[in-house]
């Protein structure tokens, strides 16, 4: 019998940032994937700011930025004619330090988070399934089968024992079926089709284009300045007149070249498959937890699901941290289901609500597909305000967490359960100290004498930024406290600026520090 912290089963990239956290806090972790090899395909393709602020925490951002792709603007053609040309730019600009649309494919993406893994002494081990679990007083006994061997019997099968198992296996998980959790929801009754290509024409300018006309959509999506893009759209699938085994790129976008303008020379990659909009009924059961499509699965609009399986696997990696290095009760990781669980549904709804008013048939979807994407939609994006507020959902750095019971207080307009603001104030960062997944203090003006004692003796660093007027016009009180959570959220933000209301947040949540 092997033993282990924590036992991960599937090794995408939700399951891959999950290890990495846990080891960085020094939590032991096995993690296992049924599949024989790395991924080979582009996938999962967005990885936006909030994602790219928390791989700070282990130097994975500048990397990631790097070796992708920005997505300058996007072009909206109508019945293969040409109609707006939409700059993103530096859309979220003062926001936050990643204020941009940036494209890296899954399959490099999983490289680089397996070959940081790996730098950290583990090790994916592949070829590996997840026959069965039990839960004991306390910890889990999981029987794993090797995959490699000639024949499947009881031989091929070992033991593991861990204190806590997380599935992080995809819409299909293992660890759900297990747990008896329903995942409620439906299909969507589109197909939906996806190609990497390689090609030439003017739409290959490394931006993206969006083509509409009456009946259907596609989405093409640079990831380089010149050849090559992602293809993606939906078609209704009664029309097709092959199987859906025998359907090609020219069956279900006979029309791509001419509507935006482009010669596809080379097919790298092409599939179908149909999308499903599910929320698990539980995130946890007992030691056994889900993450990322394990739990949550939704229409691909805005490119959410990766990035929230990340956040996550993030949210959930410091809980139980805390838990098995016994600086917190075991109540802790009952808030993982309740802030994750919540932006799911909420996400899950957003998302569904986008897509069919894209792609029904009925007169409202037409009207947006015809007149109000490709014309009233580019004038709303010259407006600041607008372009703002768009970039924040889907940057997901205007998720919050103030119903959660880790959140309380407000000082500013900054609440328990927020992001902190980014406020880069010359040469100094606030940001900068968000490197460390640590708890620490945040002091915007002068802190209290008594609130520097509070931190040197619970071995909280305090940050104390020279108060100015920028940290005003984004919210942040002045002389106020705010004691940041490992996931860098505002666990408390205190207006007064003393220690007292710290000291309760600890003893409510059972949390020692």
């Amino acid at each position: 019998m092997t033993r282990t912290d924590v036992l991960i089963v599937g090794a995408g990239p939700t399951g891959l940032v999950l290890a990495l956290w846990l080891t960085r806090q020094g939590i032991s972790v096995r993690i296992i994937d049924k599949s024989e090899a790395k991924a080979s395909t582009s996938r999962a393709m967005a990885i936006h700011a909030r994602t790219l602020e928390l791989y700070r925490q282990l130097d994975l951002a500048e990397d990631v930025v790097a070796n992708g792709h920005k997505i300058a603007a996007t072009n909206i053609w109508a019945g293969g004619v040409h109609r707006s040309h939409v700059p993103f730019g530096d859309l979220g600009a003062g926001l936050t330090p990643y204020p941009f649309i940036h494209i890296y494919p899954q399959d490099q993406h999983e490289r680089l988070l397996e070959a940081r893994l790996n730098t950290m002494g583990v090790h994916v081990e592949r070829n590996r399934e997840l026959v069965e679990f039990r839960e004991e007083d306390s910890f889990i006994t999981a029987r794993l089968r090797n995959l490699t061997k000639l024949h499947i019997d009881n031989d091929d099968i070992e033991t593991c024992e861990a204190a806590f198992i997380v599935g992080c296996d995809g819409a299909h998980s293992a660890v759900r079926q297990n747990c008896g959790i329903g995942f409620e929801g439906a299909t969507y009754s589109k197909l939906f089709y996806v190609a990497d290509i390689e090609g030439s024409g003017p739409s290959l300018n490394g931006q993206a284009h969006l083509s509409l006309n009456d009946k259907q959509f596609f989405l093409l999506m640079a990831y380089d300045k010149d050849r090559r893009a992602r293809l993606n759209g939906a078609v209704d699938e009664s029309a097709l007149t092959k199987d859906i085994s025998d359907v090609t790129l020219d069956d279900v976008a006979p029309d791509y070249g001419k509507a935006v303008g482009v010669k596809i020379d080379k097919v790298n990659w092409f599939s179908t498959y149909h999308v499903h909009h599910r929320v698990a009924e539980a995130f946890r059961n007992g030691r056994a937890f889900l993450v990322g499509d394990a739990a949550h699965i939704h229409s691909p609009v805005g490119g959410q699901g990766m990035n929230t399986g990340i956040g996550d696997a993030i949210n959930l990696a410091w809980k139980l941290a805390a838990v098995i290095q016994a600086k917190a009760d075991m109540s802790l990781l009952d808030s993982y289901e309740i802030e994750r669980g919540a932006f799911a549904a909420l996400l899950v709804n957003t998302t569904d609500t986008a897509f069919n008013a894209i792609a029904s048939e009925g007169y409202l979807s037409y009207f947006i597909r015809t007149w109000f994407i490709p014309y009233v939609s580019p004038i709303l994006s010259k407006f600041g305000l607008v372009r703002q507020r768009v970039f924040r959902g889907v940057s997901q750095i205007m998720l919050n967490y103030r119903d959660s019971a880790l959140s309380t207080g407000s000082a500013g307009t900054v609440q328990g359960g927020d992001r902190i603001p980014w406020a880069p104030v010359g040469g100094l960062d606030n940001f900068q100290s968000l490197k460390e997944i640590e708890w620490q203090m945040h002091v915007y003006g002068e802190p209290k004498d008594m609130l520097k004692e509070w931190c040197r003796s619970k071995g909280i660093p305090l940050h104390i930024f020279p108060w100015c007027e920028k940290y005003q016009s984004v919210g942040l009180g002045k002389d106020a406290a705010y004691l940041l959570r490992p996931d860098t959220y505002v666990a408390v933000a205190e207006p007064s600026g003393l220690p007292d209301q710290f000291d309760q947040y600890l003893k409510d949540n059972e949390i020692r520090l």
